[in-house]
């Protein structure tokens, strides 16, 4: 048996996908490409789809809307529109 309590090196694939590098390379492509499929992205950095979506959505703050990666956030004058719309449709 093993003397040592710790983990020693393995081989393979990082347990972190979610690297500083893979969140930059993500983001370049999506903007190189705003059509650009989520497995096309995972293949591109060697990471899973999950992890991949993870990034799109938790840390780009990004959604796919009508085949396009769009940021989620909405500008000021997109929230005026928004707010002035739903006034007058309240009223």
């Amino acid at each position: 048996g093993r003397n040592s309590t710790t983990d020693e090196i393995r081989s393979g694939r990082p347990s972190d996908a979610v690297t500083e590098e893979n969140v930059k390379k993500i983001h370049e492509m999506v903007l190189a490409d705003r059509k650009v499929k989520v497995r096309e992205l995972a293949d591109a950095t060697k990471i899973s789809t999950e992890r991949t979506r993870h990034i799109l959505g938790e840390i780009l703050h990004m959604k796919k809307l009508s085949c396009r990666w769009v940021p989620r956030m909405l500008t000021p004058d997109q929230k005026h529109e928004r707010e002035s719309t739903s006034k007058e449709w309240t009223c």
